[in-house]
């Protein structure tokens, strides 16, 4: 029988890839298995942003927006290319928080996290600069501060690559089917989509599950806990880019809540979120009209262009599982993290994460290790806090100037296309690239900035086995394609499989 691996981890989220990546880089044999694609639930439907919550200081949680801000500035160096500063403008009006209040608050945003990279706050006179042009006339006072935007699915595909390179098995669309736990090790039996079975071993094992974790904890490895984790639906929608600058908007709504209107994808802007009760299975969320209509009054209260329904080029939601403190407003739950062990007297542990946010994935997976540490005498000791993550390598964390350097090393490369590259492989680019001469040598071109040398890149590489795969996670292809494009891209790909 072969060697049981030292951890197993259930999920293929941000958490789950974060915590395969840190152990398999302190020296554990490491597996991780998930059901779907990685990243495929709430991890690839975030906000995208890498950002401390402003809007947590109004509920005192000052020791999460502390670490998240630190969190920040470390991401910011070890991923330059999926990870980039961007400019908030919040707009100050009648009825608002208080002016005073905003700026403290800003204040203590500016200083918690011991802010180096990036630039601090400022007050905008909006009738005189140029943030204020997309916005109605009554709003003449605004504060811009800095946070980050992150390619989430990316940052997931990242983490579990790193982990694979370190010696991690990654398991892609494998579910685990039962988890029991016999003479001190847990025995787990995953089954593919395609009716294959597998038994493995594993000294430890931890559900990253998501919103499903109450499920696998209970459903597969037959435990209980006293934590619950409560699940929020946040959606999103895409429309069309209608200001100037590459700035975003925070806008305060009268519900007391934020929405955030960002650049997104060239040309597009990303606006949300909502923050409702998740009910049904979490894998059918979408969004509903209300949610849709409620997202565009709010832009609309705020904007000179008005949105209407016709306006949105796409729309996707996703569930937050958080960790239930039993607050009354879904806005106010915790985004804070909460471990749950289970284990008696000999018994394999089993370590289940409620909560979570994606800024402070990598912290969560350190603290969950050392954790885990008294179960694992042979494990080294942290570092995820130094190592770039793959294709992050880039000296000084420079991504301009690594950009320049990849267009002088392949001047063939149209401006859009060598960014788009740059931007999503970084110096695994080089790679994706090896051989190439002129434009012909990507291949079959099936849109703007998209040729079958990527998509080969993406299956061989990435785990990518989709249309979905490869267009809506690994790439936003899908958002500057035409359903003619997809088809023809559908019929590429059924023929590589």
């Amino acid at each position: 029988m072969t060697e049981p691996f030292d951890l197993a981890v259930i999920g293929g989220g941000i958490n789950g890839a974060g915590i395969a990546r840190d152990a398999a880089g302190r020296g554990l044999r490491v597996l991780l298995c998930e059901k779907g694609d990685l990243g495929e639930g709430t991890s690839s439907r975030s906000g995208k942003l890498i950002h401390g919550g402003l809007r947590y200081l109004e509920y005192y949680e000052f020791r999460l927006v502390r670490e998240a801000l630190i969190e920040r500035e470390t991401l910011l160096a070890l991923a330059p290319h999926i990870v980039w500063p961007l400019r908030f403008v919040l707009p100050h009006g009648a009825g608002q928080r208080p002016a005073w209040m905003i700026r403290l608050g800003l204040f203590l945003y500016d200083h918690l996290g011991g802010r180096k990279r990036l630039p601090a706050t400022r007050r905008l006179d909006l009738r005189r600069q140029p943030e204020g042009e997309a916005l109605r006339e009554e709003y003449r006072l605004a504060f811009e501060y800095s946070d980050c935007w992150v390619d989430d699915s990316r940052l997931v595909l990242l983490n579990a690559l790193d982990a694979a390179a370190r010696g991690a098995e990654i398991l892609t669309r494998w579910e685990a089917v039962t988890a029991r736990r016999e003479a001190g090790l847990w025995h787990l039996a995953l089954g593919a989509a395609d009716g294959s079975r597998r038994e493995v071993r594993a000294r430890l094992l931890v559900n990253a599950a998501g919103p499903w974790v109450e499920q696998v904890l209970r459903g597969v490895a037959g435990a209980n806990s006293a934590r619950r984790v409560r699940l929020v639906k946040g959606s999103h929608i895409v429309v069309p880019k209608f200001w100037r600058g590459p700035h975003a908007y925070l806008l305060q709504n009268d519900d007391k809540r934020v929405i955030f209107v960002n650049p997104y994808e060239r040309d597009l802007c990303l606006i949300g979120t909502t923050d409702i009760p998740c009910e049904g299975a979490p894998e059918t969320v979408a969004i509903d009209d209300d949610e849709r209509a409620y997202l565009l009054r709010v832009v609309n209260r705020y904007m000179r262009r008005q949105l209407t329904p016709g306006d949105v080029r796409h729309a996707f939601s996703g569930v937050r599982p958080l960790y239930d403190d039993n607050a009354a407003n879904p806005s106010a739950v915790t985004r804070d993290y909460v471990f749950d062990i289970d284990r008696t007297g000999d018994a394999a542990p089993l370590l289940s994460v409620f909560g979570g946010k994606i800024t402070t994935y990598r912290k969560l997976a350190e603290h969950a290790l050392d954790r885990l540490a008294p179960f694992a005498p042979k494990m080294g000791p942290a570092w995820t806090g130094r190592a770039p993550l793959p294709g992050g390598d880039m000296p000084g964390a420079d991504f301009a100037a690594y950009l320049a350097t990849l267009r002088a090393r392949f001047p063939f490369l149209p401006e859009g296309l060598s960014h788009h590259y740059a931007r999503l492989y970084g110096t695994r680019a080089e790679t994706l690239l090896a051989g190439a001469r002129r434009l012909d040598d990507l291949g079959r071109p099936f849109a703007a900035n998209f040729f079958e040398r990527e998509a080969e890149f993406l299956v061989e590489h990435e785990w990518a086995r989709t249309v979905e795969d490869v267009l809506e996670r690994r790439t936003k292809h899908h958002l500057h394609m035409t359903p003619a494009d997809i088809d023809a891209f559908a019929g590429w790909m059924a023929q590589a499989a």
